[in-house]
């Protein structure tokens, strides 16, 4: 544990001196929110305007309300549930991946500059060294992730919280997802061992997995080739355990909570047993 204390407090205090670094990550999933979260106002869609609904029937108003209603909730989980908010659970998400993909770039960084040379010939396990970056990427994923929802507040959320047991959940689940991509990553990245093949592969990698989860828009709409993928997809789990807790209130699907929480806690015990292998593998063979 002190091995893998020293690394992750490396980590982060290099984070911590870099404030334009903390910046730039927070700009592309403010941009996401305000172009398809306000902009793109899907919620408008499903919204009768007053004028139409005064010259309607007392009886037609109540079906026409109803309908609506039941549209809502099927796209978007429960009828006070507006895109805004929906958009802006899933950016919350989405910072986390941002933070995942370039987390290898620390690896990628530490063998070009030297310092993983140090790293292989003091006497520590291999394992640490990835550990230490796993757990330092997974702290700035779960703090940035927190300021993209006060920003997201900030910016007109609804917010319908269920227990706090549920809403700690969630934030375990992003812990979770942190863990999961950045273990993924790294062992990439110890494999690939060139800071060029990273940054394409981290190009290659953004875009694809968050368009194929529930960020954006509900599984429910998407086209039947998608879907499985969105389910296989660690970060569909992710936004829907978010969801549940932080949007539902009293309304969650308590079985489909604990299966996204469960489906998560496996896919990170996975993968970060797949970097210690990698680390133990790929590390061990450059001394």
């Amino acid at each position: 544990m002190g091995e893998i204390s020293a690394i992750m407090g490396r980590e982060l205090r290099k984070w911590v001196r870099s404030p334009p670094l903390l910046l730039m990550a927070l700009i592309q999933p403010l941009f996401w929110m305000g172009l398809y979260g306000k902009a793109f106002n899907l919620t408008g869609l499903f919204t009768v305007p007053e004028d139409v609904l005064r010259n309607l029937p007392p009886e037609s108003t109540r079906v026409v309300a109803s309908l609506f209603n039941q549209v809502a909730s099927r796209l978007f989980g429960s009828p006070e549930t507006d895109y805004f908010s929906f958009v802006a659970t899933g950016m919350t998400s989405v910072i986390v991946l941002f933070v995942s993909v370039f987390s290898g770039m620390s690896i990628a960084w530490d063998r070009r500059l030297g310092f993983l040379n140090k790293l292989l010939v003091a006497p520590i396990r291999r394992s640490s060294i990835v550990l230490g970056k796993v757990l330092a990427a997974s702290v700035r994923a779960l703090v940035q992730a927190m300021m993209v929802l006060l920003m997201g507040l900030a910016l007109g959320v609804r917010l319908n919280p269920a227990s706090p047991l549920l809403v700690a959940g969630a934030i375990a689940s992003i812990f979770l997802l942190a863990v999961s991509l950045s273990s993924l990553v790294i062992a990439l990245t110890l494999r690939l061992k060139s800071w060029e093949y990273h940054m394409a592969v981290a190009n290659l990698l953004n875009l694809p997995l968050m368009f194929t989860s529930t960020a954006l828009y509900p599984q429910s709409i998407m086209p039947d080739w998608m879907k499985p993928l969105a389910t296989l997809n660690p970060l569909t789990h992710a936004i829907e355990v978010l969801r549940g807790a932080l949007l539902y209130g009293n309304s969650v699907d308590l079985a489909s909570f604990q299966f996204h929480l469960a489906y998560l806690s496996v896919f990170a015990i996975l993968a970060a047993g797949l970097g210690s292998y990698a680390a133990n593998r790929y590390l061990s063979a450059e001394r």
